[in-house]
């Protein structure tokens, strides 16, 4: 089975998503890791640098290492690394600041950006070595367990992807994103029983939803619903998606008339 819809659609949009959350995590919840108050200043302007300039964010926040900067210039500079698409080294650093002394309860986010930074890198069994170190440290949160589920994904443990985010549903069950993954997970298996209880309940929390909708029209689709499939496909396209789940709901319609087109096949003549 192709990989599932809802997880190809939120590992197409990985990239933006992490670095929009390297960049908007420390102005919340890293205030504990300044050696002094007015670090803050600068810290917030490396990061605002960062996300504008990496290659000059990361000189800055060297040259602020260099003044014994500690790990706000530290943070920046594996931001700053992620920027300039060096992923592997800003995962590095992220993890590294992750075990350092002294983190207090940032070093879950630490981990879980350190997780996300190695899917960038292609690292999917590192990134769930980072996600799983988070976990140990904050066993309640609903968002980076659906992170562990996307990593696992790309390995197609399917079974584990479920069982993350069974955990992450039990946290938060009215998660629409999280039941679409789950629809996926459960959809690669199989299961498409479950499958469709998943979508329909995030379809019921918002009807537009059209990662639930392009899911859905896959689960009629494998079910021999084509019918269904394209209403669903077409209403995703309706409901104006972001592009990769409208380029998927195009190449699915796409097949439905390709798959509809194709000539019977003739039956091969009886020898005489």
């Amino acid at each position: 089975m192709p990989f599932p819809i809802g997880l190809r659609q939120q590992q197409e949009t990985l990239v933006a998503a992490v670095c929009l959350a390297l960049a908007i995590l420390p102005a919340t919840a890293a205030p504990n890791i300044y050696q002094r108050a007015s670090d803050k200043l600068r810290y917030d302007g490396c990061l605002a640098l960062a996300g504008q300039n990496p290659a000059a964010a990361l000189g800055a926040a060297n040259k602020w290492a260099i003044e014994r900067g500690g790990p706000p210039s530290q943070h920046c500079a594996a931001v700053a690394l992620v920027g300039l698409k060096r992923y592997a080294e800003g995962a590095a650093k992220l993890d590294e600041l992750g075990r350092a002394p002294g983190m207090g309860a940032l070093r879950p986010s630490l981990f879980d950006q350190a997780g996300n930074a190695w899917m960038l890198a292609g690292d999917t069994g590192k990134a769930i070595t980072s996600f799983q170190s988070a976990l140990a440290l904050t066993a309640n949160d609903a968002d980076i367990y659906g992170d562990l589920a996307r990593a696992q994904a790309m390995q197609a443990d399917w079974v584990s992807v479920e069982s993350d985010l069974n955990a992450a549903l039990a946290i938060q069950p009215k998660r629409g994103d999280l039941l679409v993954l789950r629809a996926s997970a459960r959809h690669a298996q199989n299961h498409i029983a479950d499958a469709r209880k998943d979508v329909e309940a995030a379809l019921a929390l918002s009807s537009r939803d059209g990662e639930a909708l392009v899911e859905r029209g896959a689960i009629r689709r494998d079910s021999g619903d084509l019918k269904g499939a394209r209403l669903d496909f077409q209403a995703a396209l309706e409901t104006n998606p972001g592009a990769e789940t409208a380029d998927a709901a195009r190449r699915n319609i796409a097949a439905l008339d390709a798959a509809t087109k194709m000539p019977p096949v003739k039956p091969a003549l009886k020898k005489k």
